[in-house]
């Protein structure tokens, strides 16, 4: 039986790997080992091998049982009673010879009833339950600790605290809603070299402006505020504006950095400023 249970772990573990093979491998409609005969050698020398072992395994534990001495066996032989004895206790069962003293008088069919205790792991399961349902009243009813709500708005502002502490390392999470405007010399330097490297060409050095827009007077063709300009640089002009999308050039935190140095230019002289075009906002974007 044991020789017969070790194989048929072996046919079922097989099985297994050959459902995964033709699980992960994609064959169409044909099985992986017709597509993939590497698959059926895997599988054949996976087999093998199992077989082997088990073999092997079979052989020693025979080999084990012929070299046991007396002594030995006895040993073997408490070690399971020590094992079953802690069975007993922990599920409160009786052995089946002493079944006789807890046999009840009832009899259905030949089917006779015994009469179990509840094993004890329940039985001290259920106290702690009583214990923990104490506890509980005590802690939130009477002593008037956080309710769920509480907890909630309590996890709310720990993970807002964390997200904010987050997009202080990670800049490149600006976008257009959460942009705000740099004033740091370092940050406007940087957004100084972007715009003389990239934005020259349209909107001269000084930003009076020449294809594109003069930059330093309070008038916008597509909106002002570090919002609206971070906006126009990222996603580009409406059709027929000329402006380009720099997403795909610039990082958001560069975007944020030339935004800022466009707009550090407003009420500056330039030397040959073009006309103004466009509105002056109605409301100053903060």
């Amino acid at each position: 039986m044991r020789s017969f249970s070790s194989y048929l772990r072996i046919i079922v573990i097989v099985a297994l790997v050959f459902g995964a093979a033709e699980y992960f491998i994609d064959s169409g409609d044909k099985p992986a080992f017709i597509e993939h005969p590497e698959v059926l050698l895997f599988l054949l020398v996976f087999t093998i091998i199992l077989v082997a072992v088990e073999a092997v395994l079979s052989a020693l534990r025979r080999l084990t049982q012929i070299l046991m001495t007396e002594e030995q066996r006895e040993t073997e032989k408490a070690r399971e009673v020590w094992y079953r004895v802690w069975m007993r206790k922990l599920t409160g069962s009786k052995p089946m010879e002493e079944e006789g003293e807890i046999l009840l008088d009832h009899n259905y069919d030949g089917i006779r009833e015994l009469d179990n205790s509840l094993p004890p792991w329940w039985i001290y399961g259920f106290y702690l339950t009583i214990v923990f349902a104490v506890v509980y009243i005590i802690r939130f009813e009477m002593f008037g600790g956080p309710g769920q709500e509480e907890e909630y708005r309590a996890e709310v502002a720990r993970a807002e605290e964390a997200i904010a502490k987050y997009r202080e390392t990670a800049k490149d999470l600006v976008d257009a809603n959460t942009v705000t405007l740099l004033t740091e010399t370092k940050d406007l330097e940087g957004g100084k070299n972007i715009f003389q490297t990239n934005c020259v060409a349209c909107h001269m050095a000084d930003g009076g402006g020449g294809i594109g827009p003069n930059l330093t007077d309070p008038y916008w063709i597509l909106g002002g505020g570090i919002k609206n300009v971070f906006h126009t640089i990222s996603e580009g002009g409406r059709s027929g504006k000329g402006m380009i999308a720099w997403k795909q050039s610039l990082s958001p935190r560069e975007i944020q950095e030339v935004a800022s140095y466009v707009l550090s230019l407003q009420g500056t002289s330039p030397v040959n400023p073009k006309e103004p075009e466009g509105d002056i906002p109605e409301e100053k974007e903060e």
